[in-house]
């Protein structure tokens, strides 16, 4: 996902002022992905809003200190909704991977052949595991399930804690207006 321009920044200008400009556009680039992220089957919003989740950390982070309060606090919740975030894919894309391996190497392994010997998935590097890939399917399928109704929660009291409203206050207001 590519960050959001962000318009108006003055290198002359203090320092709060365009921390804020650029808050105020990854705080909705944050925001705008709801309701699409509510969906378990967007992969790709969660893990975009993740990146998004990220930015908004990390701007905060340098920049709190010229904002009220509340920016520190912010931080803290959007750090705990980046990480959040950063699990529920991850867990779905496990079997993925040893699939994928195991496709490659048989893959190599039958090299200039016409076809697949069927005695080269002895060969195969996770042939045992394989036994047991549809109990860790469901695993994995339930845990990030979990995660997700987690992450619901999670941007739910967010809401309710009018996160957004807010940081747009808080970044608003100066702890110093000459930063």
């Amino acid at each position: 996902m590519k960050a959001r321009k962000v318009s108006g920044l003055d290198p002359e200008a203090a320092l709060a002022d365009n921390a804020e400009r650029i808050i105020r556009v990854r705080l909705d680039e944050l925001c705008g992905f709801m309701p699409k992220a509510a969906d378990p089957e967007e992969i790709g919003a969660l893990h975009d809003m993740r990146i998004a989740a990220k930015r908004l950390r990390y701007i905060l982070e340098i920049t709190a200190p010229c904002f009220g309060p509340y920016a520190k606090t912010a931080t803290k919740m959007t750090k705990e909704l980046q990480d959040l975030l950063g699990e529920i894919p991850e867990t779905e894309q496990f079997a993925e991977r040893l699939l994928a391996a195991d496709t490659a190497a048989l893959h190599e392994a039958a090299g200039d052949a016409d076809d697949l010997d069927p005695a080269l998935l002895k060969q195969v590097p996770h042939a045992r595991d394989h036994a047991g890939l549809a109990a860790l399917q469901a695993h994995l399928r339930a845990r990030r399930l979990i995660l997700f109704d987690r992450f619901l929660e999670l941007w739910g009291e967010h809401e309710r804690k009018g996160f957004r409203a807010r940081l747009e206050y808080a970044v608003g207001e100066r702890a110093d207006a000459h930063i």
